[in-house]
Formats: C-alpha cells, sequence, structure tokens
C-alpha cells in the first residue's frame, strides 16, 4: 500500500476524533466561563449579603431615638472590656477601665416648651454631639430615659475626670435646635441652655471587678451627683459608706487633673475646688466658657 494512500486513509479516520477535541475543548471553555459568571455572582450576592447584615446589626444595636449604641450592646461592650481588662498575667494589676454614667437634666422644660417631638430631636442632636466628645475606641449609649453611659477602656480616674468634665460643659452650653445667641430667655443664664449632666464615675477595679458591680458603683456615684446639684461629676471611690448607700452628698478631695490625651483638641485643664463646689462644672464655667 502506498504511503500517500496510508496517509489519506489515517486523515480519514481520525477527522471525527479530531472534531471530537476540539468540540470538548469548546465545551470545557464554556463550562468554564459559565463557572466564572455563577462564581462572580455567587461573590457579588455574599457582598450584598454581609452589607444586609451588617446593616441589620448596627440597626439593632443602636438606639433608634438618638442613633447611639443601645443598652444591649452597652452590655456586650462592658462585659467584653471588663474581660479583656482582666485578662492579664498571674500578679499583674489590670488594666484600667472607666465607667460614665450620665443623667440629663432640664428636659421636662425643653418638652413643656416645645413638645415631645421637638425634645426628642434635641436630645438626639445632643447624644450625637456627645458621641464626639469621646474616642473612637471609647463607647457612648444611652442606657434609658435621658441616661447615657460611657465605657473608657484603658482609662483610669484622671482620664475619667476629664471625660466628665468636658461632657457636662458640652451639654450645658450645646446649642439646642431653638436656642439663638441673639438672648437667653427669661430666667436662664446667658448662653446656657436650661440643660445640666450629673455624672458617676466607677473605675475598676477600685469600684468593682465586674460589670454589674461597676454599674453599681457608677450609680451611687449618680445619685450622689445628683444630690449636690447636678451639672458635676462624682466618684464612686470617693463616697462613705452611708453615703454609698443614701446617694447623699460626699466631700471631694480637691485635685488638679491633667488633660489624659483622650479627648478633643481644645480641652483644657481644670482645677476642683473643695468641699461645696468640689467636682461643679459651674465653678469652672469661666474657665470653659472660652474653650471650643
Amino acid at each position: 500500500m502506498s504511503t500517500p494512500f496510508l496517509v489519506q486513509a489515517l486523515a480519514v479516520l481520525s477527522a471525527p476524533a479530531l472534531g471530537a477535541v476540539v468540540l470538548t475543548g469548546v465545551r470545557l471553555r464554556r463550562r468554564a466561563t459559565d463557572a466564572e459568571t455563577r462564581e462572580a455572582a455567587l461573590r457579588l450576592r455574599v457582598d450584598e449579603l454581609t452589607a444586609e447584615r451588617d446593616v441589620l446589626q448596627r440597626t439593632a444595636s443602636c438606639d433608634p431615638l438618638t442613633g447611639v449604641w443601645n443598652y444591649r450592646h452597652l452590655q456586650l461592650t462592658l462585659d467584653r472590656e471588663v474581660e479583656r481588662a482582666r485578662r492579664v498575667d498571674p500578679g499583674a494589676v489590670p488594666r484600667p477601665l472607666a465607667l460614665l454614667m450620665v443623667e440629663i437634666a432640664g428636659f421636662e422644660a425643653v418638652v413643656a416648651e416645645h413638645g415631645r417631638a421637638r425634645g426628642n430631636a434635641i436630645l438626639r442632636d445632643l447624644a450625637q454631639r456627645l458621641s464626639v466628645e469621646i474616642r473612637r475606641s471609647d463607647t457612648l449609649g444611652r442606657y434609658g430615659g435621658e441616661e447615657f453611659l460611657v465605657v473608657l477602656p484603658d482609662t483610669g480616674l484622671d482620664g475619667a475626670v476629664q471625660v466628665a468634665e468636658r461632657l457636662c460643659w458640652t451639654v450645658r452650653r450645646h446649642q439646642l435646635l431653638d436656642w439663638s445667641p441673639a438672648g437667653a430667655e427669661p430666667g436662664r443664664v446667658s448662653g446656657r441652655n436650661g440643660l445640666t449632666a450629673s455624672v458617676g464615675i466607677a473605675v475598676l477595679p477600685e469600684d468593682g471587678a465586674h460589670a454589674a458591680l461597676l454599674l453599681r458603683a457608677a450609680d451611687r456615684a449618680l445619685g450622689a451627683a445628683r444630690a449636690g446639684g447636678g451639672d458635676c461629676w462624682r466618684g464612686a471611690a470617693e463616697l462613705t459608706g452611708s453615703e454609698a448607700s443614701e446617694g447623699g452628698p460626699v466631700v471631694a478631695v480637691a485635685e488638679a487633673v491633667e488633660n489624659p490625651g483622650n479627648l478633643s483638641p481644645g480641652a483644657e485643664e481644670v482645677s476642683l475646688t473643695s468641699a461645696g463646689t468640689a467636682h461643679s462644672t459651674a465653678a469652672v464655667a469661666a474657665g470653659h466658657d472660652t474653650g471650643p
């Protein structure tokens, strides 16, 4: 059999096989393209679901009225930060952690004058303003009513005092949505909005070793600040036995607190006076009125 004949015979016999190979390659490429398309669509869907989950988590953790963190998120954050602060080597000193309980007074007059809807809008505006007075690592949330809780990781008493002073100043000087600097309303001090803040301070580990004890200590200190006339702060460590149980006024220790560096720019040093005006932000208003 001649060579040309063999070549032609082999070409005829291999043509179907070659066609099958080509067709198989085309099908494999098509399947690969379809798989890539499906994978891209799945990745896009996963990204969409992740974004929706994040939105739902944020919504579930935020207070619907003020837009800051809610009570549930505060509980989880405080438990986590307490555990983190206590997670140290045996015999080592726990990392500092401060807790502020803030109560805003004066909203009854705002609601009576402007209505509940306007009062809610003012409370939301003030809550958002307070949230910018703390670090990103700190947590501010609504504890209930006009009460807020601030969790300050890696912060001792001195740093907590500075934050408390600044929050009191912010509440007192915050421009309400209906407030005009052109003139004060009758019976209101010029430049004031009629609102004041009372702050109770508790510090780990001095005032409690876990979240429940810290909350209890901060609540007692808040009661003492409220009994002292408001617009001031009190530390749980300064309460005597009777004052801790009754929430009465306390005698404070005069001290000068250094700026701990965890406040927004413009915070000033505050010298606190002794009993009677101790811890009262009204006593140092002149020094703060020129602040930012």
